[in-house]
């Protein structure tokens, strides 16, 4: 096995841990080193399939592995900065008052609320002020950005893409433009026990119904 596509899910807790050929307390193999790297490739109930770096597979109990933490997502749009906050801001106020006439009229009876929530589907409206400081979702790039007066630049980004813009038109009110708002797997295939060792170099409002989930994936902190 190639060392360098070698991605591993877990380690092995700090004091090491037994291995076995099988899913069997009666076939015992090699003791894992602690913290050695695994990657978790199969399981059957509280027994876990791994597979190390140099291509040697075992059974653990898979209640003792330590998870690693995992690569976070990639930004849904390019990456890019805006110098100047205000167009941000006045994408966010259109955006607020669009949301503002579509209660207006499901408050006044106009609209109903299954229209109400059509309508609004895809809307991500996002600013905070405080003082001098301020963060505004832009909708164009899909992200947060922060300002401190001086510079504007981004926050954090969202890891999903954006939305194509809704096509039906909306009367009287325009239209809501698109928003910018480990188990382990059970009954493997056992897999074949081998000889040599973990540890050997490799080898190669009013009442309503629930509102409808989202779109919107957690954002993530830091440049995109």
């Amino acid at each position: 096995m190639d060392e360098f596509a070698f991605r591993p899910t877990h380690v092995a807790p700090p004091g090491g841990m037994a291995s076995w050929a099988a899913p069997d307390p009666a076939r015992p193999s090699a003791r894992l080193d602690p913290l050695l790297p695994v990657r978790l490739i199969a399981g059957q109930g509280d027994w876990a399939q791994i597979l190390c770096s140099n291509g040697w597979t075992a059974w653990v109990d898979g209640r003792l592995l330590v998870a690693l933490p995992q690569p976070p997502p990639a930004a849904g749009g390019p990456p890019a900065r805006t110098a100047d906050p205000r167009p941000a801001l006045a994408e966010a106020e259109a955006a607020l008052a669009r949301h503002r006439a579509l209660l207006e009229d499901l408050a006044a009876g106009t609209l109903d609320l299954e229209t109400f929530r059509e309508r609004t589907r895809g809307q991500r409206i996002g600013l905070v002020a405080d003082g001098e400081t301020l963060w505004v979702f832009d909708q164009v790039h899909d992200r947060w950005c922060y300002c401190d007066g001086l510079q504007f630049q981004t926050y954090a980004a969202t890891d999903r893409p954006t939305p194509a813009p809704v096509s039906t038109p909306v009367s009287p009110v325009p239209t809501a433009p698109p928003g910018a708002a480990t188990a382990v797997p059970t009954t493997p295939a056992q897999a074949p026990a081998t000889t040599s060792s973990p540890n050997a170099a490799p080898a190669d409002a009013p009442t309503a119904a629930p509102p409808v989930p989202g779109p919107y994936a957690p954002t993530r902190t830091g440049e995109p």
